[in-house]
């Protein structure tokens, strides 16, 4: 189930689309078909493994547009492997809530993005996240499983507050431009456009 609304993305044939934390590629596949030149991120290099080969399956069945690229790198979202400013287009989609410095990984997404460009991120709901930590500690216990549960106040703050520089003066602004639900337990998403 894709956790972001691409039409809302906004992305054009011929953008480049970084999906960081691309996991088993759900994300990548829409960018692909798409049109887009897809970048697949993680740090799992046996799951890029398998989305590199479903990028090659999508290409010789005819599902991605002519000229459309899509390729994996695999790497630490905490120092992106990318020039500032590389990605029209970026996905975060239910990956913040695994990092335990999200605010570094946060403003390496910012320092990707080019200006005019679209972020879309997507976290679990709060309140399911919270009945599920109490359910189960070993659902925020786990190895790489949740470590935090975000609301809208501090994932909205922490975003536009990443357009800073380390001293606080401004760099580029990040503006939240709206919410919207993936489906209603689950995955909100937000906008955000980097002036």
């Amino acid at each position: 189930m894709l956790t972001v609304d691409f039409d809302r993305l906004g992305l054009r044939p011929g953008e480049r689309i970084l999906d960081m934390g691309a996991g088993a590629g759900r994300h990548a596949f829409e960018a692909y078909r798409r049109g887009g030149d897809v970048i697949a991120f993680d740090m799992d290099a046996e799951e890029l493994g398998r989305v590199r080969d479903l990028f090659v399956a999508m290409k010789e069945a005819g599902e991605a547009p002519e000229g459309a690229e899509a390729d994996v790198k695999e790497g630490n979202a905490l120092s992106l492997p990318f020039a500032d400013g590389e990605f029209d287009r970026i996905v975060a989609a239910e990956v913040l809530e695994h990092i335990h410095e999200d605010v570094q990984a946060i403003r390496e997404l910012v320092r990707v993005l080019r200006p005019g460009g679209t972020m879309a991120i997507s976290v679990p709901r709060w309140l399911p996240e919270v009945i599920n930590w109490k359910l189960s500690a070993d659902y925020h216990h786990a190895e790489g499983g949740h470590i935090r549960i975000y609301t809208d106040h501090e994932l909205i703050d922490k975003v536009t507050k990443a357009g800073r520089f380390n001293d606080g003066t401004p760099g580029d602004a990040m503006i939240f431009e709206g919410k919207d639900y993936a489906h209603g337990l689950h995955a909100p998403y937000w906008w955000i456009k980097c002036a």
